[in-house]
């Protein structure tokens, strides 16, 4: 493989993934045995040629799936290792393959709780047309920041903030002027690992998921491919729609339900002071 300062990814020989780096602290220093080794961010990092785009399974795994959210597997998610360092980028197809997660590839991503003025929690149903916790309901949105430049950005999660605020206008009508970059919190992050809900032996997630916190008053015009209803909760009506989901058949993603049995509730009864509950130094593993 030729070695220059910007690298671009490519399919080698055995169809398996070559995750390439950009970034001017970013260089290759060596390719023996099929193992990248890096310089990343001044640091050592390797990354093997494991990952597969093309198998049995991948050839076909989108037929007969939703157009719209097809084509959003094409998107270009961040590749992370365990300490949260960009060592890359894939398809978002590729990034949920169980085949792949299963060996050990990790996105980054972000999920947003957004609050009104009456100290209420926006909840989103996902649309049946999403590929992965089709009809599930989740915190107000989540998703993930792309691999390009603005939303690269790490300072003070800048660039998943950026990615919050795309998403949310995508997914429920949120202009941006009404959640400025500025009043998102930023508060941990946590690395988990789930199969797909229904179970498909295709997808799955395997994430180190920023949890960001706001608190506007918003306008909400959900778009019907990624949002099938949304409902304002208070921490009561959460947690009787919690301890009752399973008898009532109301499905919740698995980041949700780690979130709201570890953190949520603690973090919501400081909603006014929120900063407090801030712990950006670690990555709370719950895979």
């Amino acid at each position: 493989m030729r070695s220059s300062r910007k690298f671009g990814q490519h399919i080698n020989m055995c169809g398996s993934l070559v995750v390439n780096l950009a970034g001017r602290n970013n260089r290759l220093v060596s390719n023996q045995s099929q193992r990248l080794i890096f310089i990343v961010g001044g640091r050592k990092s390797s990354f093997v040629q494991n990952y597969s785009t093309r198998s049995k399974m991948s050839d076909d795994v989108l037929k007969g799936l939703d157009e719209t959210q097809v084509k959003l597997m094409q998107e270009e998610c961040i590749l992370v290792d365990k300490d949260d360092i960009n060592i890359g980028s894939a398809s978002k197809k590729t990034c949920h393959l169980l085949e792949n997660i299963n060996k050990g590839m990790l996105h980054r991503a972000f999920s947003v709780f957004l609050f009104n003025s009456k100290g209420d929690l926006l909840l989103q149903q996902r649309a049946t047309e999403k590929i992965t916790f089709p009809d599930h309901f989740t915190n107000t949105c989540c998703s993930h920041p792309l691999n390009f430049e603005a939303e690269l950005e790490e300072e003070g999660a800048i660039g998943v903030k950026r990615a919050a605020q795309r998403k949310l206008e995508h997914e429920l009508g949120i202009p941006a002027k009404q959640v400025p970059l500025e009043d998102f919190h930023y508060l941990t992050r946590i690395l988990y690992k789930a199969d797909n809900v229904p179970k498909d032996g295709k997808w799955g997630e395997h994430e180190i998921d920023y949890i960001l916190f706001i608190q506007k008053d918003v306008t909400v015009k959900p778009n019907p491919n990624e949002v099938k209803s949304y409902r304002y909760v208070c921490q009561k009506e959460l947690k009787d729609l919690i301890d009752t989901s399973e008898n009532e058949g109301m499905l919740l993603t698995p980041w949700f339900k780690l979130i709201c049995n570890n953190f949520l509730f603690k973090w919501w009864n400081k909603l006014n002071d929120v900063e407090s509950q801030a712990d950006r130094k670690i990555i709370h593993n719950m895979s």
